[in-house]
């Protein structure tokens, strides 16, 4: 499989394995940007890519990052997205969280997507779970 990816600045980085066998692509912020506790921010890669048909592009925690509060909120680059890919971060943390050009702001997994056909009926099947929601399952 090829990822076409764009520069549409011309100091971004594309994304990379950044060793064999990872599963993530790490996505770099092209921008300086201070993320305040509490506050949202989309922070830009400089970078639009063509995921082929048939795949996504989730979104994921770089884990350093998230150590210090940071999380990613939004994350699905779908096949038919052509523009800029951006990352949503929030500061959970006490401390703001400085963003740099060329600094590892999230990773992106390319998994394949199934497209189910969508059927609409009257009754579910019943499951041993059945309604059960959060919770419901215990926690041993």
């Amino acid at each position: 499989m090829k990822v076409m990816v764009k520069k549409i600045v011309p100091e971004a980085r594309l994304p990379v394995y950044n060793h064999h066998g990872d599963a993530g692509l790490d996505l770099f912020s092209c921008v300086h940007l201070t993320i305040k506790p509490g506050q949202t921010a989309s922070v830009p890669t400089g970078i639009r890519v063509a995921i082929p048909f048939g795949y996504a592009g989730l979104i994921w925690d770089k884990s350093g990052i998230a150590l210090r509060g940071v999380h990613r909120l939004a994350g699905v680059v779908d096949a038919g997205y052509r523009g800029e890919v951006k990352v949503v971060l929030t500061n959970f943390g006490q401390e703001p969280f400085e963003i740099t050009p060329g600094m590892k702001i999230a990773q992106m997994l390319i998994q394949p997507v199934a497209v189910p056909e969508i059927i609409e009926v009257e009754e579910l099947d019943k499951t041993s779970r059945g309604e059960g929601g959060f919770g419901s399952t215990g926690l041993f």
